[in-house]
């Protein structure tokens, strides 16, 4: 089902005395379009105002203006007044914390949205116990249907507290940081099991992280928050190769930031419905290079074009047909496991490369750097 945010809007210092003028809102007027089956993740640091949006939508906050829609309902809506309470949404939610009741065991865990207030009636106790069942062994936590939450691992307890949420099927499921409690290992393991739950069911989903590679792994959309609004919006691979913002280039993932002035723009294409421009660039410290970009730049304009580590290849000799070189000293090597990122020195710039393990460099080795094709892209800010 669509989840429609318009103009949303929310300000937590509404009123208070002695605000100053460059204090901002928890958020800034956000549109979103989330689409039937979408997984959909706000990304940000603390404090962007992700999990405020997601508890907007939950109905847990009351935003100061705007609409929300799922479907053709509307669930809040500041021009005709129109607020649903959070347990008439219809939505599922799942907590940082999981939120689990300790007296209860998984199974009354699971099933107390089916047997609390109005819910009571619509479902018979054989009913309830068959849900329950059905949901605990499609998470494959079946067998802790009589453990007390209070001797559940954390592992245990997200499984829990998705089922919990997803009893009742909803069309939407809201998730704050669900995995953020939990070891590196787990919290891969667990990536995967949400995705298989979301894929399977159909539900669609918003999530919040502050975790860059959890975005990226999960997502089909990503939309990348700052400062109450949203910086870019898109699949994670558009959101990573093409950073828009300088912000953006540096939150997801990590960039290397050349100064540059554009010499020509060599072409012009659609790309997924958007333009792209093809720019021939001169560095501040070396040979010229190209780089792709969504935003129109005049030859003669300054600039700024970011290039992942991945981006940057490096060799022990210099390759007679490749035009775009930097000679550079190795200045650091930091072993990461699947693979080595260096610094390189480089006049008095210094360029970040990540390497296979394959390909390795002592510190003071002297080098040659060039960029792989399309590794570039040129920044709107």
């Amino acid at each position: 089902m669509r989840l429609v945010v318009i103009e949303l809007r929310k300000d937590y210092h509404r009123g208070a005395k002695g605000r100053s003028e460059s204090e901002v809102p928890a958020l800034n007027g956000i549109s979103l379009t989330i689409e039937d089956g979408d997984f959909f993740t706000l990304l940000g640091p603390s404090g962007c105002g992700k999990t405020t949006l997601l508890r907007c939508i939950a109905g847990l906050e009351v935003p100061d203006s705007g609409e929300i829609r799922l479907g053709d309902q509307v669930l809040f809506s500041s021009s005709t007044g129109i607020n649903v309470p959070p347990n008439r949404r219809g939505l599922g939610m799942v907590f940082q914390s999981y939120a689990i009741w300790p007296h209860l065991d998984v199974a009354h865990n699971v099933g107390y949205p089916l047997t609390v207030g109005a819910r009571r009636k619509l479902y018979s106790a054989a009913e309830v116990e068959r849900r329950v069942d059905e949901l605990l062994r499609l998470i494959q936590i079946g067998h802790l249907a009589k453990r007390k939450a209070t001797m559940l691992s954390g592992g245990q307890q997200q499984r829990v507290a998705v089922a919990r949420a997803l009893v009742m099927q909803p069309p939407v499921m809201l998730l704050d940081e669900p995995l953020s409690n939990l070891d590196t290992r787990l919290r891969q393991d667990l990536r995967v099991e949400l995705i298989r739950l979301q894929k399977m069911l159909g539900f669609t989903s918003v999530y919040v992280t502050h975790d860059q590679s959890e975005a990226l792994a999960m997502s089909s959309s990503v939309a990348v928050m700052r400062d109450g609004a949203v910086e870019q919006l898109g699949t994670p691979e558009e959101t990573y190769d093409y950073p828009r913002t300088r912000f953006v280039a540096a939150f997801l993932g990590s960039a290397n930031l050349l100064a540059a002035r554009v010499v020509a723009v060599r072409s012009t294409e659609m790309e997924r419905g958007a333009e792209r421009f093809l720019f021939e660039l001169q560095t501040d410290w070396g040979a010229p290079i190209t780089a792709y970009g969504r935003a129109a730049f005049a030859p003669g304009d300054r600039v700024t074009a970011a290039v992942r580590p991945e981006g940057v290849r490096i060799a022990s000799n210099a390759a007679d047909h490749a035009s775009h070189q930097w000679a550079g000293v190795v200045e650091t090597a930091q072993f990461l496991g699947d693979a080595i990122e260096y610094r390189i020195k480089i006049g008095s710039h210094v360029l970040r490369a990540r390497c296979e393990r394959g390909q390795q460099f002592a510190m003071d080795d002297a080098v040659v750097v060039e960029l792989r094709s399309k590794a570039c892209t040129v920044l709107a800010d």
